[in-house]
């Protein structure tokens, strides 16, 4: 769980990460990556329209950034009930099961390095994948 202390103390940056990747602030998401980062999702074919699930660099990653924060389906919240890290990698769950009922599933996994994201996966659970199997992500 992420408290008041965790964004002065000694894990400032990985609670900054938490929190700032729940807005949707494409600047201040992308400063939150290395240059060469990579990320990883089911949902980069669906939405961008190529073979492999992989974003390289920024530029890469702006474009899917923008694209997965114009396109959130009202399935797509936001709650979760913390993080866990060793300080080199973060985790967390967005469960389907929420107090105000389902929310798209999955779990995002970040290597991090000098307190920048280098290599974020993202794993979808089973009502996640309906979504897009529903086409209720929108395609370009």
């Amino acid at each position: 769980m992420t408290t008041r202390e965790d964004l002065n103390g000694p894990t400032a940056k990985i609670a900054r990460i938490y929190e700032a990747l729940r807005t949707n602030d494409l600047d201040a998401a992308l400063a939150l990556y290395a240059s060469d980062a990579t990320i990883e999702s089911p949902l980069i074919p669906h939405l961008l329209g190529v073979e492999r699930g992989i974003c390289r660099g920024q530029d890469e990653l702006r474009r899917f950034i923008q694209i997965v924060f114009q396109r959130k389906p009202k399935a797509r919240k936001h709650f979760r009930s913390g993080y866990l890290t060793d300080g080199t990698t973060l985790m967390w769950e967005y469960p389907r099961e929420t107090p105000d009922g389902d929310q798209m599933d999955f779990v995002e996994v970040m290597d991090i390095k000098d307190g920048l994201i280098q290599r974020h996966r993202v794993y979808w659970g089973w009502f996640g994948i309906e979504i897009l199997r529903k086409g209720q992500y929108q395609r370009s």
